[in-house]
């Protein structure tokens, strides 16, 4: 089989440790730099599947051309778009049927200052999911005026600030292998605790997980959740293709998936050509 990794960082080590795996299994494996844009992409056959390690528009421009193509993308440049709107996110949450925050948009963080019917606590965040983007609790009218000073011109959303333990369950997705870790919350004091790996789901919160996958049609992603007051798990947050760092078993995973999804376009190709 050939696979594409369509990422600037090939080096990282969930890609690298996956490479390794296939290429110790005899497959081959390409890198496609998406700083390339459709170019990277060439002009002979496509690999057999693609892993989207990527969110820049010409990263799903590349894998918009390679799904044009016929080849199979993890996760398709759509799914992938759709978790980068933190307003679609909602959307789909909701229509799903998922315990997502409520959520409210504004076109700048400068709105919110004359907004009415804010829910103090809340929880601003940069409307487009991206790194360094903003996620900050807002207690007060103050701070609320010293947050829209610095991101005065960001379009932003705003939830509810769910009373929580202070940690986050960080939940990581590889088709239907789920992974999860503890993670001290941005939102909360930095007490120097480390992420907690390998830690036990409450029952029913590895299938959330699962629905969210569906909900979203990500094959591989991160569902970030938060036990509220009651213990009912809230999402907070969706990612596609993050990193799944220091998790064992996660880079053999992802190999499966990606030679499962193969063979898969395989067959389906091969069957649609005994019709013909």
């Amino acid at each position: 089989m050939r696979v594409g990794l369509i990422t600037p960082d090939p080096g990282h080590p969930l890609l690298a440790a996956t490479a390794a795996l296939l290429t110790g299994d005899r497959h081959a494996v390409e890198v496609l730099d998406p700083r390339a844009g459709v170019a990277a992409a060439g002009s002979g056959a496509p690999a057999d599947v693609y892993l989207l390690k990527a969110r820049t528009p010409s990263a799903l421009a590349l894998a918009r051309e390679l799904e044009r193509r016929g080849a199979p993308v993890l996760n398709s440049a759509a799914a992938t778009e759709r978790c980068q709107d933190r307003t679609v996110m909602a959307e789909l949450a909701e229509r799903a049927g998922l315990p997502f925050a409520a959520t409210r948009a504004f076109g700048s963080a400068a709105l919110l200052v004359s907004a009415s019917r804010l829910p103090w606590p809340m929880v601003v965040k940069s409307r487009r999911s991206r790194k360094y983007d903003l996620v900050a609790r807002v207690d007060d009218p103050a701070g609320l005026r010293e947050l829209a000073s610095s991101w005065a011109g960001e379009p932003v959303v705003v939830q509810a600030f769910a009373p929580n333990d202070g940690w986050d369950h960080k939940v990581w997705v590889v088709g239907d292998q789920v992974f999860a870790a503890l993670r001290r919350s941005e939102l909360a004091p930095d007490d120097g605790s480390p992420e907690r790996s390998g830690v036990r789901l409450p029952d029913g919160w590895a299938e959330l997980a699962l629905r969210v996958g569906e909900a979203f049609s990500l094959d591989v992603y991160g569902v970030d959740l938060v036990a509220t007051g009651t213990g009912a798990p809230l999402v907070v947050d969706v990612n596609a293709f993050p990193g799944i760092r220091r998790q064992p078993g996660a880079p053999r995973a992802l190999a499966r998936l990606a030679l499962a999804r193969a063979a898969g376009a395989r067959d389906a190709g091969a069957a649609l050509s005994r019709r013909a």
